[in-house]
């Protein structure tokens, strides 16, 4: 093997024994400690096994929108990954990582997800899905159907998303093609009708270079064509699907038995994910994996925790093993760099009473009062305790500050201004300033003096009231130094 030299290597995971699903996945994670290991150690090179597949960390991965070599950081500290091509994304649309991520491949039976898509946007569930001769004998990964079994779409869409059923991709796509087509035409028209609009699906959800020819992702013989997708375009397709509560449903089931009519009579159909994160690891919730010589071995797979659901695409992992070991690297980097920031850092706090409640009140900044030429009002976040989830990676926090110009008597919780947090260019919260001191008005003796003061004051072009100061301190969350490459 010829190594390279833009990118940092590490040992791919073992190919997974066939009929051992829970062992596979149980390894993946001593496969991320030796990955980090070889990392750190280029020595160990020397000794691995010059055939193996690699994960690697590269100079053009793009971490939080900027490559790694224009980012200056370590390679300690990014996902070591084998696939050629990959994106991490969260439900809201924000990339955290990607390789390659618009380059167009072969995405193999990924593509089920936006037949799928289609066929939820386009048929109720209980619209009966007849198997064709066609479907029936289109081979590789199958549900088992056999030529005139009928079901309805809602466990067609099982034996498509579950054991990734090309017969089952091909009586979907013939049967609502009809229901497309208004209820006439052909099995070929159906089909060819289902496919134009799995297009117009893409081309709705914003993919830029998506193509499909066929519902189920073979790209050989018969299915050889033009039919690609990138893995940014897979994130939305997934994120979309992911919003349908009866397609999570499907793709986050372990195992199932459908029933098809069969000749007359009641046929049970037993149904076992590819999957082979589902119930192992922590938050797998979906979606879909793929294999084709041409694709390689692909995966798109989501998790959740916390509340936040994240989707990482692998396009081109070495094995099917490796498929799975990328996507919980990705999963785990971003929920590892995932930290809480609190808003609040000051050295003094004050006790007071805000909303009913009793806190220590970190004085945040001391705000002018307009009346007086010389007093501030102490002041703190509407939520003293306030914090905000962001992403390590993305940088460290700014912050800015407006002040009004309070008068009159000034009582603790009035609104004294607000806050404004930055991470990068993005806002990541903005917070109401509010008094937590009474600060009374100037009495009418002491309002007569002012007036005075400022009078003679103006001539000579000094201050006439104190300036507003923030105290407030942004903490690191990564000192970029210690990450330097």
């Amino acid at each position: 093997m010829q190594l390279r030299t833009d990118v940092t290597y590490a040992p791919a995971a073992p190919a997974r024994p066939h009929g051992r699903r829970g062992a596979s996945v149980r390894r993946l994670a001593c496969a991320g400690l030796l990955c980090a290991s070889m990392a750190l150690c280029p020595c160990a090179l020397a000794l691995a096994d010059a055939d193996a597949a690699w994960a690697d960390v590269r100079r053009t991965d793009v971490i939080a929108g900027t490559a790694m070599e224009q980012r200056g950081i370590a390679a300690a500290v990014c996902p070591s990954i084998d696939a050629e091509r990959a994106i991490v994304v969260d439900a809201d649309g924000k990339v955290y990582f990607e390789r390659n991520a618009s380059d167009p491949a072969q995405i193999a039976s990924v593509t089920k997800v936006m037949t799928a898509v289609v066929a939820l946007d386009a048929a109720p569930l209980d619209t009966p899905v007849t198997v064709s001769a066609l479907a029936a004998e289109v081979g590789e990964s199958s549900a088992h159907l056999q030529e005139g079994d009928v079901m309805s779409l809602e466990e067609a869409l099982k034996a498509l998303m579950i054991p990734s059923g090309n017969d089952a991709a091909i009586a979907i796509a013939e049967s609502v093609g009809k229901v497309m087509l208004g209820g006439s035409g052909t099995d070929e028209e159906a089909l060819a009708a289902f496919v134009e609009g799995m297009n117009a699906k893409a081309a709705e959800l914003g993919c830029t270079d998506s193509v499909f020819t066929n519902p189920h992702g073979l790209d050989d013989g018969a299915w050889e064509g033009d039919l690609h997708s990138t893995a940014a375009d897979v994130a939305k397709i997934a994120a979309c699907a992911m919003g349908n509560e009866t397609f999570r449903g499907i793709v986050g089931t372990e195992a199932a038995a459908i029933e098809v009519d069969r000749a007359g009579e009641k046929a049970s159909i037993e149904l076992e994910s590819t999957d082979e994160l589902l119930g192992v690891y922590e938050g797998a919730c979906g979606i879909k994996t793929g294999f084709t010589d041409l694709a390689g071995a692909c995966f798109a797979g989501a998790a959740t925790r916390d509340g936040v659901e994240l989707y990482a695409i692998v396009l081109k992992s070495s094995s099917e093993a490796q498929r799975f070991a990328d996507a919980t690297t990705l999963f785990d980097w971003v929920y590892d760099n995932r930290v809480t920031y609190v808003l609040a850092h000051a050295a003094e706090s004050v006790p007071v009473t805000l909303g009913g409640t009793q806190v220590d009140a970190p004085v945040v900044a001391e705000v002018a009062h307009a009346d007086w030429p010389d007093r501030t009002v102490k002041a703190t976040f509407a939520d003293p305790a306030a914090s905000v989830e962001v992403f390590a990676l993305d940088g460290n926090v700014s912050e800015s500050f407006t002040f009004d110009e309070p008068t009159g008597d000034v009582k603790v919780g009035d609104v004294l201004g607000r806050a404004t947090f930055h991470q990068g260019n993005e806002v990541i919260a903005e917070v109401d300033l509010v008094a937590c001191e009474d600060v009374a008005a100037p009495g009418v003796f002491e309002s007569i003096g002012i007036w005075w003061d400022r009078f003679i004051k103006g001539f000579s072009g000094e201050p006439t009231t104190a300036d507003s100061v923030v105290l407030n301190d942004v903490s690191l969350i990564y000192d970029k130094q210690a990450l330097v490459v």
